[in-house]
């Protein structure tokens, strides 16, 4: 065997010896661009301060990676297949790592936003191509162990990120944040070459670019409305944006229906089985990044924990995750994956039930049990509804399922943090305005209190430190009566910042709670439609998780 693979993967000796190693490539390369998002999350403050970040600003910083990520995933996926697929991880390999440094040299919001825009679109080449050559690599009796590890390895980055960053915060600023991609990125693009076959589509049919673009213009325009609206308002921006991603969505549809290679064969979705697979995890995502968006600002924030012991914190949910998947692996065989992913999202709903307890007294043992819940639901029922997906496309289109199943997570994280978000703003807000009803600080004090829980935190810490101006006036006073006067009005702010505080954490808290609340409604409802969609195991003598998905979803449409 060569060291340096230059044999496509359909030509290899089967099954390839190295596909376990081949794998770990592909999982480092999907780890590093979840953490990208993850990582930020806690690195957030230190960019806020240091680069005078305003609010729109921030949410752009994180949003300018979501938007060409999620928007280009389908046509690269498409043009993987017809190249290369190991060319599309190289390539977005080193486009990210390029981004990465672009970050960390950034000095400015705007140079910031474009880093982050470079490394999404390193992502979209990425993506999917882990998943189309992992699918490639293995056979098909495999496939479901090694997707199984593939989504477990999602799992663990969305709880390593914040423990990266907040051990790197520790000694180093916020762009360290960027740089640490670069190393992990360039070892995953060499050992690519070394231990990852080439591959790509067996046909020499054109790409169908015009349905690409179309699906980049609506998934685009659509990410772009989900975060604008709720973040900034209903103006003139987020409308034409929906307008844009309506009709571009129908123009989308319209084409591919139409062509005679479509990049996506929208019949597919008229499959219940398949469908249901897209909704399960789109809802999945909604929860996981809406619940994780606002744990990490309470233990952050309500609970003062620095970033890495937030990141620690996670853990668990990281653990959970490789035990609900290694369940599901010998689970899905034996009932289905009807009754598996049900059950994940039973769980995923749960898990957002017991946040409605949180309130101003709860410590981080109350938050324990839902992230354990929360990672054994996602390993439970994210790697099954993957497994469905890929196995609905022929082995000429694993770039373009792939595709589909990340804008699927994509479009679902983007709706949790923009709808659970907005929800977790405006009911904070509404507490807190009830909670300092009365007060004698001035109104545009307040507004700036209930934009959010940091800011907050800010003016509780701002008054506080004019009680101590104070007390060190009084204590420095020779009049007596004058230091009198100091040190009651020390007393008084010091009280009102005591309030404050309290009240922000209760507030927060509270919205929480009302958050959770709205999430596990919704995800609750989303598990009764995907329970009616997907199929239930076959009668008969039991197959190999792939073949029966792949029958099961899609019969005749996969060929």
């Amino acid at each position: 065997m060569r060291l340096f693979l230059t044999e496509p993967v359909d030509q290899t000796e089967r099954p390839y010896a190295r596909r376990w190693w081949a794998l770990l490539v592909l999982c480092l390369s999907l780890l590093i661009i979840v953490m990208a998002n993850t990582a930020l999350t806690v690195a957030a403050p230190d960019m806020t301060r240091d680069l005078g970040l305003s609010s729109a600003d921030l949410q752009w910083v994180i949003d300018g990676y979501t938007v060409p990520y999620a928007a280009l995933m389908l046509l690269f996926g498409a043009i993987g297949d017809k190249y290369s697929r190991r060319g599309a991880l190289l390539l977005g390999l080193t486009v990210f790592a390029g981004g990465a440094v672009f970050g960390y040299l950034a000095d400015s919001a705007a140079t910031v936003i474009a880093a982050r825009a470079v490394m999404g679109t390193g992502a979209a080449l990425i993506m999917p191509a882990t998943l189309s050559l992992l699918a490639a690599t293995f056979p098909r009796a495999e496939r479901a162990k090694a997707i199984t590890l593939w989504t477990a390895t999602a799992g663990l980055a969305i709880a390593a990120g914040p423990v990266v960053a907040g051990a790197l915060l520790k000694n180093h600023g916020w762009a360290s944040t960027f740089l640490i991609n670069v190393p992990i990125a360039a070892v995953a693009l060499v050992a690519s070459l070394f231990l990852v076959p080439p591959s790509k589509a067996g046909h020499s049919d054109r790409v169908d670019h015009v349905g690409g673009l179309l699906s980049v213009v609506w998934i685009g325009s659509l990410v772009y409305m989900i975060i604008e609206g709720p973040h900034f308002g209903w103006g003139v921006k987020a409308v034409t944006a929906a307008v844009v991603a309506g009709a571009g969505l129908l123009a989308f549809v319209a084409w591919e229906l139409r062509h005679p290679r479509p990049v996506l064969d929208v019949r597919r979705f008229a499959h219940r089985g398949f469908a249901g697979a897209n909704l399960a995890v789109a809802l999945f995502f909604l929860a996981v990044f809406g619940a994780f968006y606002y744990l990490t600002q309470h233990l952050q924030f309500v609970l003062g924990y620095d970033a890495l012991q937030t990141g620690l914190r996670m853990l668990p949910l990281a653990g959970a995750v490789f035990v609900g998947s290694a369940v599901t692996g010998r689970l899905t065989p034996r009932v289905g994956m009807k009754w598996t992913v049900t059950a994940g999202m039973v769980g995923g709903t749960t898990a957002l039930a017991l946040l409605t307890r949180i309130d101003a007294t709860s410590s981080y043992g109350d938050f324990l049990a839902p992230l354990i819940i929360l990672g054994l639901a996602i390993g439970l029922a994210l790697s099954p509804c993957t497994d469905a997906i890929m196995g609905a496309f022929p082995e000429s289109q694993l770039g373009v399922g792939g595709a589909v199943n990340d804008t699927s997570i994509e479009l679902g994280g983007s709706l949790g943090i923009a709808i659970l978000g907005s929800l977790l703003a405006t009911s904070y807000s509404g507490h807190l305005s009830d909670a300092t009803a009365g007060s004698r600080l001035p109104a545009a004090t307040l507004a700036t209190a209930q934009d959010s829980v940091g800011a907050g935190y800010a003016v509780a810490q701002g008054i506080s430190e004019k009680a101590r101006q104070a007390a060190a006036q009084a204590a420095r006073a020779t009049d007596p009566q004058q230091a009198a006067q100091l040190k009651a009005q020390a007393r008084e702010l010091a009280a009102g910042a005591r309030q404050m505080a309290d009240a922000v954490g209760s507030s927060f808290s509270s919205a929480v709670a009302h958050t959770s609340l709205i999430g596990a409604v919704v995800l609750g409802i989303g598990t009764v439609v995907v329970a009616l969609l997907l199929p239930g195991r076959p009668k008969g003598a039991a197959e190999d998780s792939g073949e029966r998905q792949e029958r099961e979803l899609v019969g005749s449409a996969a060929n």
